[in-house]
């Protein structure tokens, strides 16, 4: 008898339920007489005229997807109008628009570090840092929860390493900040690069909404680099990486979920 070579996700499925760690997708409708606490659209953007309107007119005009890769056909001028825009609005020289924040950390994660580098990441950072970390070749050391101290002494004892350290602005799952001046401290002395994952700071921390970066006075400073995504205050869908210019062009040459993905629809 022929067997199944995927028996054993029956297996894992037992697993999970006795756990009690199944997940469930419930589709939500369009309309709800429900108030939503879980949403990452903070600003209620998602649904506002405005913004509704204008996703509308891009569609019309620039059709529903970007085509293809952003190095081949998939980079529209609306691409590069939204990159100088969220630049100047952040307070970095460039950004880089991808596909999600996700593929914003995997691309500047991998991209940033080499085999025989060093990555130091907070012990509370998302997912998609873990992943981006766990793809690099570098060698990675967890610290403890918010402890620029810990970050210095982990520099200190891998003398002559290229470094980044990297780290939520705000944790998804703790709501803490965090310590965004003192970690770029660090990095200065520690001769490291900062890359802050702002994810959940941009357009609700700093003046304007413009982020934690640009709330600690970091943003714009030639060690530090930033991701964010465009689908939790912003109200859309989509990543981008900010960050001095040199950073950014190495990004578009060597990024793998930058260069092999679809750009993001217009």
């Amino acid at each position: 008898m022929e067997q199944d070579p995927f028996e054993w996700t029956a297996e894992a499925a037992r697993l999970r339920e006795r756990s009690g760690l199944v997940r469930v997708l419930r589709p939500r409708p369009c309309e709800s007489p429900l108030l939503d606490l879980a949403s990452n659209d903070y600003l209620g953007l998602a649904r506002h005229p405005v913004t509704t309107e204008a996703a509308a007119g891009a569609a019309r005009r620039w059709g529903a997807g970007a085509t293809g890769s952003r190095l081949v056909t998939g980079s529209t001028e609306l691409h590069a109008e939204l990159e100088r825009e969220l630049a100047a609005f952040c307070g970095f020289e460039s950004a880089l628009v991808l596909s999600s924040g996700y593929a914003a950390n995997l691309a500047a994660l991998t991209a940033l570090t080499a085999e025989g580098s060093l990555l130091v990441s907070d012990a509370g950072n998302h997912a998609s840092i873990i992943d981006g970390c766990r793809l690099s070749r570098a060698e990675t050391v967890v610290v403890p929860h918010g402890e620029p101290r810990a970050v210095a002494k982990t520099l200190t004892a891998y003398p002559g390493r290229r470094a980044l350290v990297v780290s939520d602005a705000v944790f998804s799952v703790d709501g803490d900040a965090a310590p965004l001046r003192e970690l770029a401290r660090v990095c200065r002395t520690g001769n490291a690069a900062l890359l802050v994952d702002d994810a959940h700071g941009l357009g609700v921390i700093g003046e304007g909404g413009r982020g934690a970066c640009a709330a600690a006075g970091v943003a714009g400073d030639a060690g530090v680099v930033a991701t964010m995504t465009l689908s939790k205050s912003l109200g859309s869908q989509g990543g981008a990486v900010l960050g001095p210019a040199r950073v950014i062009d190495h990004l578009v040459n060597t990024a793998r979920t930058f260069i092999f993905d679809t750009g993001l629809a217009p």
